[in-house]
């Protein structure tokens, strides 16, 4: 049998496998948690410099003029990052960003050639030491190495953690646990503008969100290797194994589970062409990654440049970081509903939230700000949000569905890579308002309009065939006409350069 069978004989989402799902999706908190971190301690109270009849001669003595009016405790009051040193607080969240995009493309390719658990745990353990390093930064020059590797290691590892989440269960089950992933991210959101109301000095603050993920660590330890890697590597015997006693977890006695058996250069051909080179020279998947990787960039932009501009709009800047996590929940029943009917699916689903998100966005610059709370800036700045993270929720599973097995993790890191480029820029975005206070929307108005225009040239996967190898891609069922075309490019030319 085939490992899509084998699953269903042993439970497609069995009582093991929803413990293993629960405490991947449970770490997400804990990664919301280090996403987030930055704009609550790097919050700038208001602040007045006294006048001085000479110009200080040393860094302590303009410090000594400078009088902070608001009882908040941060980087900012800490380190004095005002004036000409405040821009190292968007630095900051930029190099988070930045240590994401690294992780993204170290960590995909690294787990697709030794193996999802070991990438996965290795991450998780770092992620967590380089937290209490941020907690007890000398200075901000380690709090800003911190971040960059707490970045990098949270970027591997919800990669890796993503992936596994999709490989534990059935295919029909993917946009269930892609989905619960993203809510999970998003009460972490909500948790930690809560942590932060009640735990307000920042060192404090940091050290509680950090120590949630020791626990996790120690639950992450029991986590078995994906069976759907074992056996996209040939390693046919390891991933009946684990089958097997994923089946006894569940209280299937399954004596006879036999998968289908890989031939040697099969397994080969495999394991070398699951490189991110072939994003490159294979016609389908450099058409699909082109595509993806702009969707993924225009999500992150618009996502994290609302998310992280919470904390400058009016009102409590806790409740606003809560609201911006909350407002995504209803976003997640509307993807679930939506992608699994036959007239909407996963193109059209994420085509059309993506263009919407843009269009709510352009709205807010024909509204006053001295308006009504139902028709305010600042609701629709938070449509914006919810209509993003259901594009976003869908991106993820839809890219999931869109490479094989044998190249998902790479096809998922090289798109992972794009949507950090965004996340880099994205803290800049709101500081846009000093050229013209439409500016930061118009930026997400058009990132979202376009990135739904293009995400309809990719193929529709609801209740297609999931392609296990890159021989599997190239059949002319999983693509698309303009897909085909390529297909047909490429054996053209082979077929002149034969002649």
């Amino acid at each position: 049998m085939d490992l899509e069978e084998a699953l269903q004989v042993v439970g497609a989402f069995g009582p093991y496998q929803k413990r293993a799902v629960a405490v991947l999706v449970l770490t997400q908190v804990y990664m919301a948690c280090q996403s987030m971190l930055i704009v609550l301690v790097g919050s700038t109270p208001e602040y007045h410099i006294e006048p001085q009849d000479v110009v200080p001669s040393s860094q302590q003595e303009r410090h000594q003029h400078v009088t902070f009016t608001e009882d908040i405790d941060s980087i900012v009051t800490e380190w004095f990052l005002i004036k000409q040193q405040a821009y190292k607080v968007s630095l900051a969240g930029s190099l988070f960003f930045a240590g994401l995009l690294v992780g993204n493309v170290v960590f995909g390719p690294l787990s697709d050639r030794i193996g999802r658990r070991p990438v996965y745990l290795t991450g998780l353990f770092f992620e967590v030491i380089f937290g209490y390093v941020t907690a007890f930064a000398p200075s901000y020059e380690v709090f800003a190495v911190s971040r960059l590797l707490v970045g990098l290691m949270n970027g591997g590892i919800g990669l890796v953690g993503f992936v596994l989440t999709q490989e534990y269960v059935g295919r029909s089950y993917w946009a269930m646990t892609g989905t619960l992933t993203s809510i999970s991210f998003a009460v972490g959101i909500a948790l930690f503008a809560a942590l932060g109301y009640f735990i307000r000095p920042w060192r404090t603050l940091a050290i509680v969100a950090n120590s949630s993920g020791v626990l996790f660590f120690l639950m992450s330890v029991t986590l078995p290797e994906s069976p759907r890697w074992l056996y996209s590597q040939g390693q046919t015997e390891q991933a009946e194994e684990v089958l097997r006693d994923v089946a006894l977890r569940n209280g299937n006695a399954v004596k006879h589970l036999t998968l289908k058996r890989v031939g040697a250069a099969k397994a080969g051909n495999r394991s070398g062409r699951a490189a991110v080179l072939q994003l490159v020279l294979h016609p389908v998947l450099r058409l699909r990654t082109m595509v993806l990787m702009y969707v993924w960039y225009a999500c992150s932009l618009v996502y994290y440049g609302l998310t992280l501009g919470a904390g400058d709009t009016s009102g409590s800047r806790y409740v606003n970081v809560a609201m911006y996590g909350l407002v995504e929940l209803p976003a997640y029943p509307l993807c679930i509903y939506f992608i699994n009917k036959n007239w909407a699916g996963r193109r059209k689903s994420m085509a059309s939230f993506l263009c919407l998100a843009g269009t709510s966005c352009f709205c807010t610059m024909f509204i006053p700000e001295n308006t009504g709370t139902l028709l305010s800036v600042t609701s629709f700045a938070l449509l914006g949000k919810l209509l993003v993270s259901a594009a976003f929720n869908i991106a993820y599973v839809y890219t999931s569905e869109l490479y094989p097995t044998v190249i998902r993790n790479a096809g998922l890191g090289v798109c992972s890579m794009s949507c950090r480029v965004g996340g880099i820029l994205a803290p800049f975005v709101p500081s846009m308002r000093a050229l013209h206070t439409s500016m930061p929307f118009t930026v997400f108005c058009l990132s979202g309009l376009s990135a739904g225009c293009l995400g309809l040239l990719l193929p529709e996967t609801l209740n297609g065939p999931s392609a296990e190898t890159l021989e599997e891609l190239s059949s002319q069922n999983h693509n698309r006409v303009l897909e085909n075309k390529a297909l047909l490019y490429e054996d053209d030319k082979r077929k002149s350069n034969h002649d």
